[in-house]
């Protein structure tokens, strides 16, 4: 689209030029002059098609932006033929001069036989050379205010073109910097309202995202990138089989979000040069987060660590996991399973209804089992929430053997009783 453009803003140059160009009063100069009235102009929008394809780190939709781009091209022409009308009129300019009319020539000989009329033809001769030496004087002066006149006009012909040329590339190459619904209205940096959220390929694979998107609890559209798409196909199309699973699954996943009528789901294909020169996928889903300011839903840890350190704003499954799991406290007791030994010595893991893991003291013993067990502290990780626990029966336990500490106590005490029987 933009190579058209720019091909059709060439060829309206070289069709003004040429058009101005073999006018009478241009073509009166010679072919040279000619020539350099049409190349210069030609050479000039040449360099700055040149300028614009290679100057790429530009950064606003296709119709709304191309109509904007017209809209002010337009009126920047008309501010800056106002400026040229003003340097006209503060600079000394050639005065109006009117098209001189060409002198009759004078009628010949033979239509003037007697000696009387060859003299009064000789004079008529005369006068007409005196005349037509002053009508090429006043031609040529009369040429030279024409050149000024449509010299200006060009001028203000090119301005008006190239205004119109830079404001539409410049808008079609910077469309994605902003987010409207009427054209220019809203724009991404100061978007008020919901901020779409990116998909990380892990948040695809991971597949929570998916139930999610089923609840009302998603209020903003969720963005797939295109070179996220290109590596789940990618994982998908691997040689080891659970890399292929998974790219499978997060492929599935993503038809999901695609069929739900929830939430808003949609491929995003980016422009952006910050995006295109990064070199993985993680630097390119941060570059265009940032570009978007959009938020980044993610379950990779170092990504997430990534785009903090860049500003960027993380969603992290986990987070909002760890947030929904139900509150143990201090002092509560439940049923566990204990399934297998713990880091330290005597201790035992199980896990709750959600995944936490608890950490049993004394509960090596009791692998296997499901036992009763007493909250004592919790611990929030990045990781997740770790919460250790006690078997109650070990302080009974304890008070039992204490107990028994005390019964050669109660012999003694019921020893006179003996002495006294025997």
């Amino acid at each position: 689209m933009l190579n058209l453009i720019r091909v059709l803003f060439l060829l309206v140059i070289l069709g003004v030029t040429t058009s101005f160009a073999y006018q009478k009063s241009i073509m009166s100069q010679g072919a040279e002059y000619v020539t350099l009235y049409i190349l210069i102009p030609v050479l000039v929008m040449g360099a700055l098609i040149f300028l614009d394809m290679f100057w790429k780190q530009k950064r606003l939709h296709l119709v709304s932006g191309l109509f904007f781009g017209i809209l002010a091209g337009l009126a920047l022409a008309y501010a800056l033929s106002l400026v040229v009308d003003l340097g006209i009129r503060l600079y000394p300019s050639p005065p109006v001069i009117a098209q001189p009319v060409e002198p009759k020539i004078p009628p010949t000989m033979a239509e003037l036989p007697t000696e009387e009329n060859k003299v009064k033809l000789t004079e008529q001769q005369t006068e007409y050379r005196d005349a037509r030496d002053a009508y090429q004087a006043d031609l040529k002066e009369f040429y030279r205010y024409d050149n000024y006149v449509k010299t200006i006009q060009l001028i203000k012909l090119l301005l008006g073109v190239t205004s119109v040329f830079v404001c539409v590339t410049i808008v079609m190459q910077t469309k994605d910097d902003f987010r409207f619904i009427i054209p220019y209205v809203e724009f991404a940096r100061n978007t008020k309202g919901y901020r779409p959220i990116l998909l990380d390929t892990s948040a695809i694979i991971d597949g929570r995202i998916a139930e999610l998107a089923e609840t009302p609890i998603l209020q903003t559209p969720l963005l797939v990138p295109r070179f996220v798409l290109q590596e789940l196909q990618t994982i998908a199309d691997s040689a080891d089989r659970l890399k292929r699973n998974r790219g499978r699954q997060g492929l599935e996943i993503l038809h999901r979000l695609q069929q739900n009528t929830q939430t808003e789901t949609k491929l995003y294909d980016s422009q952006v040069y910050n995006v295109q020169k990064a070199k993985t996928v993680d630097d390119k889903l941060v570059a265009l987060a940032e570009h978007l300011n959009a938020q980044l839903l993610t379950t990779d840890f170092n990504l997430n660590k990534i785009a903090q350190v860049r500003g960027v704003e993380v969603l992290n499954i986990n987070d909002l996991t760890n947030a929904l799991k139900p509150v143990v406290l201090p002092g509560e007791t439940l049923s566990l399973k204990i399934v297998r030994p713990g880091e330290d010595p005597n201790q035992g893991v199980g896990y709750l209804t959600d995944g936490t893991m608890v950490v049993v003291e004394r509960g090596r013993d009791h692998i296997g089992e499901d036992v009763t067990v007493t909250i004592t502290s919790a611990l929030q990780t990045s990781a997740g929430k770790l919460v250790f626990a006690k078997l109650p029966q070990y302080k009974s336990s304890r008070k039992h053997h204490g107990g028994d500490n005390s019964h050669p106590d109660s012999g003694e005490n019921s020893h006179p009783d003996s002495e006294s029987k025997a």
